[in-house]
This record gives structure tokens, sequence and C-alpha cells, in this order.
């Protein structure tokens, strides 16, 4: 019996992405070059053409979809470097902030993403309650998530994925 895992990393669902899906945060940026993130969106569109707005959350992973459909993945984990909230205040000191609306978290669902790892240098970027705001709506979407938490001991707990299907369990 076999296992398929689809395992990719530094999903950024911030900046221009959020602002083309149905629920953008606030678009003010504290980077060095860019103060809007709907400069993001208007970069793309000079490069490749209007974006119809909003976006449908499958839009974001294009072909990908089809392709994790084609090969049957049973787990699928991304490394998200996004924090999932609207918090307003920035981890101070930081040049990069990236943030998406909890109400967009459908573009994982849409692409039925198991679990996240958070443990990356973008989770802590609107601060604890960004950090406590991303667990609560990935705990709200079923998508199980390991590298942060409450917590010291819940951010270093595994997260455990039941694969019933194929009557396995993986921790990541």
């Amino acid at each position: 019996m076999s296992l398929r895992l689809f395992l990719c990393g530094d999903v950024m669902t911030g900046r221009g992405i959020d602002q083309a899906l149905p629920h953008p945060v606030n678009p003010v940026l504290y980077e060095p070059h860019v103060r809007d993130a709907r400069e993001y969106v208007q970069l793309a569109e000079k490069a490749h053409g209007p974006i119809p707005r909003p976006l449908s959350f499958d839009y974001v992973w294009g072909d990908a979809s089809r392709e994790l459909e084609h090969a049957k993945v049973d787990l699928r984990i991304v490394n998200l470097e996004t924090a999932i909230t609207s918090a307003e205040t920035p981890w101070p000191h930081k040049r990069i902030h990236y943030r998406m609306h909890p109400q967009n978290v459908g573009c994982l669902s849409a692409a039925r993403i198991t679990g996240c790892a958070l443990a990356n240098n973008h989770v802590l970027d609107w601060g604890y309650h960004g950090l406590f705001e991303t667990l609560q709506t990935l705990d709200g979407a079923g998508i199980a998530h390991s590298g942060g938490g409450n917590h010291a001991n819940e951010a270093m707990q595994p997260a455990v994925l039941d694969t019933a299907a194929k009557g396995r369990v993986l921790l990541f």
C-alpha cells in the first residue's frame, strides 16, 4: 500500500494575491519600496494583462489542482509563508509582512491542503494576535498545522494526519 504526498514550500497568499481574492485585508504595506499591496496586482496586470477580480479560491493554484487530482495525492502539506489575520499591527523592525484575510482561507481549502508548516520567518509578521488568528482560522477550516502554537509546547507538537482510506497515520 502506498501513500502519496505533496510537499510544497513557501506558499505565500498575501500581498497581491490577497488583494485579488474576495475578502482582501487593508492593503497598507510596511515595506521599504511598496506601500500598497494593490501595486503587486497592477504589476502582474502590466506583465500579463487584466486579472478578473475577485479571483475564485482555486484560481491561485492554476494547473496544479488538476495535476494533484491526476496524481491521486493523499496528503497535501505546505509551508505557509503568510499569517492568516486581519490584525493591523505589524511586527516591529521587520521589513516584509505577509498576511491574508481569514475569509480567504478558502484558497487553501480549494486545493484540499491537509496541513501547514508554520515554523518560518513570516508566522509572526502580525504579532501574537496574528499567530493566534492564523491557528484559529486553520483549525476552523480543518487544516492541520505544526510549528506554531499558543505556547512553545504546542508549537513543537507534530500535526497528526490520518489517512483513513489508506489506514495510515502521518506525523509532520
